[in-house]
């Protein structure tokens, strides 16, 4: 009796397991850097239509925002008539809608960004219970999972004052047990989950240009000390999560504070690239109780909004010349660059030494990873439309997200 009991936990453990390892809960996947770091199955050695199958599709209004997998559900955010904002949920299995919530929150982005539309931007993160949602206004929405009922929302320039973000709500929530961390309302944030008050703000620029910031933040133990990682328009710094205390901060330089990737730890170091400043490696030392950071390197490829994916200590991104780059931080020398172009935003989940690119071209791309050469393995157009949320891979499925549509694909 006692061996079934063990059999039976052990059975419930794995199968929890497996199910929390098929979860894409947040912006980037389930650990923030585009990799697939668990154990999943095979990758395809080819994209084509015989071993790519489709397993349903769906209309949706236009959005940048990646999906969000939580269980047998996957939720959207879009932006609707250039009127409101609507969080839908789906059946993951069947495409099934199985609850739709909404709220007037649409706004037109400035510049070079309107070219694309000015629709819903910022990843959801989701904790199983609830979804947390940015709408453009600086809106903070934390949603029912099960019936899309809004628990609270915090609107920051009518609860604060704050001045509306020109490009709109564009960094992607990251939670821990009780809190979300966020660039909104003019800084960076922890918000408690339990009501959407702040606990504390830190990083604050409330320049019209600057203040609104595009990069999502990350967590990071660096130099044995847990900390927030964000990138602002013009800085790059680490924060202490408990009280807001700035660990470390450093200048970026970018054009326009167009800072717009999410920052890559490397063990103690951190690589960025921004457009009009290049490309970045900087390391963080401790001196006596204090940490400071220094850069190592400023190299030439820029980047724009594709954050990169790092494998065997090779960093490979797609810049802001739409080519795909791989680097060597510890060489601080580009290995080599593409000669073909991509486009211009590419979204990349990497597990061993393969990497799934989507360009926003609608085009699907198999990478070997290799710092010797380019290698593209296989490329399949998979939407006629634009592709710019971030790709969402769990196990062998993917999920599309183009401007009107996501499909959910199965391969062989």
């Amino acid at each position: 009796m006692k061996s079934l009991i063990l059999y039976s936990l052990s059975f419930v453990f794995l199968t929890s397991a497996v199910q929390a390892a098929s979860d894409w809960l947040q912006w980037r996947g389930p650990t923030r850097d585009g990799k697939i770091h668990k154990e999943a199955e095979a990758w395809p050695t080819s994209l084509t239509k015989d071993n790519l199958d489709e397993l349903w599709s769906v209309p949706l209004a236009e959005g940048y925002a990646s999906p969000i997998l939580s269980g047998d559900r996957v939720f959207t955010v879009e932006t609707k008539d250039k009127k409101s904002e609507i969080v839908r949920a789906f059946n993951r299995r069947t495409g099934k809608q199985l609850w739709e919530t909404s709220w007037a929150g649409s706004m037109k982005v400035p510049f070079f960004a309107a070219k694309n539309g000015s629709w819903v931007r910022s990843t959801p993160a989701c904790d199983g219970k609830s979804l947390y949602v940015g709408g453009m206004r600086d809106v903070l929405a934390a949603l029912d999972v099960a019936t899309g009922k809004i628990r609270w929302v915090a609107d920051f320039p009518k609860q604060e004052k704050t001045p509306k973000p020109q490009f709109g709500f564009v960094s992607s929530p990251l939670l821990d047990d009780g809190h979300v961390y966020v660039q909104v309302g003019t800084a960076l944030r922890k918000i408690r989950k339990a009501d959407g008050k702040t606990i504390w703000k830190v990083l604050e620029d409330e320049r019209a240009m600057f203040g609104s910031a595009f990069s999502s933040p990350v967590r990071a133990k660096i130099g044995g000390r847990d900390q927030i990682v964000v990138q602002t328009r013009m800085e790059l710094g680490g924060i202490a999560p408990a009280d807001g205390k700035v660990l470390w901060k450093t200048p970026v330089k970018a054009f326009r504070g167009m800072n717009i990737l999410t920052p890559t730890v490397v063990g103690n170091n951190l690589f960025t690239a921004s457009h009009g400043g290049g490309s970045f490696w900087f390391t963080v030392n401790k001196k006596e109780n204090q940490q400071t950071v220094s850069q190592l390197w400023n190299g030439e490829v820029e980047g724009s909004m594709s954050s990169p994916v790092v494998i065997g200590g090779h960093i490979y991104l797609h810049g802001r010349d739409k080519r795909i780059h791989c680097i060597d931080p510890s060489k601080q020398q580009v290995l080599w660059s593409t000669g073909d172009l991509f486009g211009e935003y590419c979204s990349m989940v990497a597990h061993g030494n393969r990497i799934l690119a989507l360009d926003n071209r609608g085009y699907l791309l198999l990478i070997e990873a290799n710092p010797r050469r380019f290698k593209l393995i296989d490329k399949i157009e998979v939407s006629g439309r634009s592709t710019w949320a971030h790709l969402v891979v769990s196990g062998n499925e993917l999920f599309i997200r183009d401007l009107k549509s996501l499909t959910a694909y199965r391969w062989k």
